[in-house]
């Protein structure tokens, strides 16, 4: 099973950027804790380095996702920029434009195109301390710019949806580095689903179930742990679930396979 650090950027007397009253420490908290609840549904263990408003330097976040043996750290910021409204966009920063930490990067800013945000690409920091000493495969994702109002209209609006994207950029990366939890043995006890959302706003995943009952598919919602979560089928089958999968994907869906 894959081991994931999420650490949300700054905390306690360390704010982070500060914009009109908004601090930037409280939005990677909220982000880094919704995203690690869509990795441990999806079989992912998840370390943390902060759960609350504590202080911590970038030493001690690197320190703590080390010692936890993680296989990836990703740490979750927001930008800021000289001039209020200046830029918009999601970039994410490495140590160097090499393996497997590049393709999680970029795996996660396509995702967070797909959510509206403007993708100002994946840049090399090797003077990041989070970055320079974690052992492990590192990024720092930068959601936006705090002082724009129109990428802070688009964190509080699509919220569940950006949870979700930064969640997939790093399941796909995991799928394809071999890390990820190897699906359970077919059993015919078990019955196999095809997720394509975990929503905290029950709208939010009534329009997709709508949506894709237009289209015709099986949908069903369940709610577990806070997430209503939106399914479709229920295949005893791995292989059926599978193409299933493969079906949703090629239509846009973000997807997961699960039992």
């Amino acid at each position: 099973m894959a081991r994931i650090a999420i650490d949300a950027g700054h905390g306690g007397t360390d704010p982070g950027a500060v914009y009109n009253g908004r601090l930037e420490k409280d939005d990677t908290l909220k982000l880094a804790l919704a995203v690690g609840e869509i990795l441990q549904q999806n079989g992912v263990d998840v370390v943390y380095t902060r759960t609350e408003d504590i202080y911590q330097t970038p030493f001690q976040k690197a320190v703590a996702a080390n010692q936890a043996d993680a296989d990836f750290l990703v740490s979750i910021h927001r930008n800021s920029s000289p001039t209020p409204n200046q830029y918009t966009g999601v970039e994410t920063l490495v140590y160097d434009k090499s393996g497997e930490k590049l393709e999680m990067a970029e795996n996660i800013n396509s995702q967070m195109e797909k959510v509206g945000f403007r993708n100002i690409g994946v840049k090399e920091r090797p003077g990041l301390v989070v970055l320079r000493r974690s052992k492990m495969p590192a990024v720092l994702v930068e959601a936006g710019f705090l002082n724009s109002e129109e990428d802070n209209r688009l964190f509080d609006e699509e919220f569940d949806k950006i949870a979700q994207g930064i969640a997939q950029g790093i399941l796909d990366t995991l799928q394809g580095s071999g890390a990820a939890q190897t699906p359970p043995a077919e059993d015919p006890s078990i019955y196999y689903r095809v997720q394509t959302g975990a929503y905290r706003n029950l709208d939010n995943a009534l329009r997709e179930r709508d949506q894709l009952e237009s289209e015709g598919y099986p949908v069903f919602i369940i709610e577990k742990d806070g997430y209503y979560l939106v399914q479709v089928g229920a295949f005893r089958n791995l292989g059926n679930a599978t193409r299933m999968e493969g079906i949703l994907r090629s239509s846009g869906y973000q997807t997961y396979i699960t039992t």
